[in-house]
């Protein structure tokens, strides 16, 4: 059998409260293959975005253990984890985040040119992702004369830029209109199977949710799988 591309081991986070000692995550385990797209389900507050975090190493789990490619990518020291996300992990959020200044375009080849890549190739293949995600003609544009459609779009193209082995999304189309955010959801799915990036999506869409490959929900703590 294929080794998975991420693997999630008996993963636990714990949070202080006045109440005393939330237990957020209680042993979650699952498993993605490369090029396989993963969303996750869950009641606001379940602790989904909590696991985004963990599987980003932006959050230390209290007890078990995530690998990418076999890899452990936690308690490796802050240089090595930072680098480790720039290489294999990418990230959407609700919000683009996007830098204000900075054209489209300049977003999208920034994680590239801090990796070293040539400006000239940085340019290409950022060209390139938003030719794929239909904006090349808004490339010059700075994010705030882009709609919110445009500018997420922008997003997933700087996320996978420097070709990440996982993408993490956090409610991606959350913030755009119901028929917005379906064309940018059909877009991201077929730029992650283009690009053999496998994809773990959180979001409160059953839409969204049914056109994946598998459907994960977070019910106290444990993922249980949905068929229907």
């Amino acid at each position: 059998m294929t080794e998975p591309l991420l693997k999630v081991t008996n993963l636990h986070r714990y949070f202080s409260a006045a109440a005393g000692k939330l237990h957020i995550l209680q042993g979650v385990e699952f498993e993605v293959q490369e090029g396989e797209f993963l969303a996750i389900v869950g009641e606001s507050g379940s602790g989904k975005s909590t696991m985004l975090q963990l599987l980003g190493t932006l959050e230390q789990p209290d007890e078990g253990e995530v690998r990418i490619d076999g890899e452990l990518i936690h308690g490796l020291g802050s240089n090595r984890e930072a680098k480790l996300r720039n290489e294999k992990i990418g990230f959407v959020y609700q919000a683009h985040h996007l830098i204000p200044e900075l054209t489209a375009l300049e977003n999208v080849t920034l994680p590239l040119l801090v990796q070293g890549m040539d400006a000239a190739q940085a340019a290409q293949r950022g060209l390139d992702l938003l030719t794929r995600l239909k904006m090349a003609d808004r490339a010059q544009h700075v994010p705030g004369k882009l709609s919110g459609g445009e500018a997420q779009r922008v997003a997933v193209a700087r996320s996978l830029s420097t070709r990440p082995r996982l993408l993490l999304a956090d409610e991606p189309t959350g913030n755009l209109d119901e028929r917005t955010a379906q064309e940018v959801f059909e877009l991201l799915r077929l730029l992650c199977q283009e690009e053999r990036a496998a994809v773990v999506m959180v979001t409160h869409s059953k839409s969204l949710a049914k056109a994946c490959d598998r459907v994960l929900r977070l019910h106290d703590g444990r993922l249980v799988r949905l068929d229907s």
